[in-house]
């Protein structure tokens, strides 16, 4: 678990490059034939810039980071503000200039033209075959590709990259109605008949519909351990809710599947992580508001309806646990101390504020396991309900 816990421009003054905006378009506002489009756009530009005007071409991009988003009250998340940073073709960025054009035509000839898909891995392999500007490290082709998300503004699903991560489980009265690939047919997921297990959110959940059986919440909960102790005692019966694993900082499908939920029912959202500031500040708040690197497709991507059930500092003292928490250590209290410096969703709420104060007052963080002191499922028989009768949520 401790090592889960390890930390993981210039002013806009025109369009970005192929007269994209910085604005994301929705889920599935986008065809594949209007995201082929836009990369045309941006190559056009760039061929007028060198062959017509004999200029060094440029491109675009909304700088992606707390620096530059606000939180806006009324939407419920971070927007992106007008910031964009110019990548220019000079000696010291050709390569970087050549890897954002070859990416931008392997998005367009090998999954846009064929509409096929491909994982971020599969990517940074495949420019192995681009010679010169080959990417050395995985990271360098997945920091591009977000940088030419925001750019085009089209979501990387609808360009057809598929993420690498699991999306998240599901277990309770929902029925899922999904479709099979290969010949279209509907077929439906029965979320409280699946035995001992649940079910897997897939990388793209847009297509999904669903059929909804008395659910008063969602109750989606960070770590799998605990998720799987509810499922084996069918919680999602007793409490009347569906139960949602993100296992650590929620995927953007776990994230989207969350919020379409939300949407089409209408039900509240409670979130469970470990007490900490990763579970505060990176799980939760990316959860809810979405985060600064993805600031430009926040608004799909997050679940402002969602509230913070526990575990907080104030449940250490109330349950008993003072025994059963660890030490901060230095990335957390830096983590915090951040937080209460830079983060806008924390600077806007005084109730967080007063939590990771309290956190840092006492100096310890606190697991979901911690429960278990006090039986092995205490945790769903005495602090699920208690929570649940006093409604006291953090925002």
């Amino acid at each position: 678990m401790a090592a889960k816990k390890k930390a993981r421009s210039e002013k806009a003054g025109k369009k970005p490059a192929g007269g994209a905006t910085a604005k994301a378009a929705g889920p599935d506002a986008v065809s594949r034939g209007e995201a082929s489009k836009r990369i045309v756009g941006v190559s056009r530009d760039v061929y007028t810039d060198i062959v017509k005007k004999r200029r060094k071409p440029s491109m675009r991009f909304p700088i992606r980071a707390l620096s530059n988003v606000r939180y806006d009250v009324k939407q419920g998340h971070f927007e992106i503000k007008g910031k964009l940073a110019t990548r220019t073709l000079t000696y010291n960025t050709v390569k970087t200039f050549a890897q954002s054009m070859r990416l931008l035509a392997t998005t367009k000839k090998d999954l846009l033209d064929k509409n096929d898909i491909a994982g971020k891995r599969e990517i940074y392999y495949n420019s192995k075959s681009w010679g010169e500007c080959r990417f050395d490290e995985q990271p360098e082709s997945d920091t591009l590709l977000d940088d030419i998300e925001a750019m085009l503004g089209v979501n990387r699903e609808q360009l057809g990259y598929i993420p690498e991560e699991r999306g998240g489980e599901v277990a309770g009265p929902l029925v899922v109605i999904d479709r099979n690939p290969g010949t279209g047919q509907l077929v439906k997921i029965d979320c409280s008949r699946l035995g001992t297990g649940a079910w897997s959110i897939p990388s793209r959940v847009e297509h999904l519909q669903f059929e909804f059986r008395h659910a008063k919440f969602i109750l989606v909960i960070e770590t799998a351990s605990l998720f799987q102790r509810l499922v084996h005692h069918q919680y999602y019966d007793k409490a009347g809710c569906i139960l949602v694993s993100m296992s650590g900082v929620p995927t953007r499908a776990c994230r989207r599947f969350i919020r379409r939920l939300a949407d089409d029912q209408g039900i509240p959202v409670l979130v469970f992580t470990d007490g900490d500031p990763y579970g505060y500040c990176n799980i939760y708040r990316t959860l809810k508001v979405g985060s600064g690197q993805s600031a430009h497709i926040n608004r799909y991507f997050c679940v402002p309806q969602a509230h913070y059930l526990g575990v907080t500092p104030q449940d250490i003292t109330d349950y008993d646990l003072e025994d059963a928490t660890h030490p901060l250590e230095q990335a957390d209290i830096k983590r915090a101390q951040d937080a209460l410096k830079n983060d806008p969703f924390i600077l806007h709420h005084k109730e967080w504020q007063d939590a990771l104060n309290q956190m840092l007052k006492m100096g310890v963080r606190i697991e979901q396991q911690a429960f278990a002191k006090h039986g092995l499922n205490y945790v769903l028989d005495k602090y699920l309900p208690d929570k649940l009768k006093k409604k006291q949520f953090l925002p």
